[in-house]
């Protein structure tokens, strides 16, 4: 994605969403994913002794918990330089492999967009 290119106003809005989860729930990371209706999902980081999710695979699973067929968009703000494999897997397996995966700075700056697959 080119830096020029502007973003669509609900991709920034799951990018806000995400980084909003992750300030409030003081998490390594907060995701938002939105579904084929437009709903979106908002998650953290889960990092329980017997429990551990990213926050894009906690947001994937609250989309199929709550009866999303499909995801049209993912977003994780992090400090990481990458959406990893196993978050790129969980927007695919919902969403399919051409699912965008938007990777935001915690100031909520887009770094990256790719495809899930």
């Amino acid at each position: 994605m080119s830096e020029a290119a502007p973003l669509d106003p609900e991709d920034r809005k799951i990018i806000t969403l995400a980084r909003s989860a992750r300030a409030r729930n003081a998490v390594a990371e907060g995701a938002a994913v939105r579904d084929e209706t437009g709903r979106t999902y908002v998650a953290g980081t889960v990092d329980l002794d017997s429990l551990k999710l990213s926050a894009l695979q906690t947001a994937v699973a609250m989309a199929v918990a709550s009866g999303a067929q499909s995801l049209e968009a993912a977003a994780v703000v992090t400090e990481a330089a990458a959406a990893s494999d196993t978050d790129r897997a969980a927007v695919r397996d919902l969403g399919g492999p051409d699912t965008p995966v938007l990777l935001a700075a915690p100031d909520g700056t887009l770094r990256a967009s790719v495809s899930a697959g």
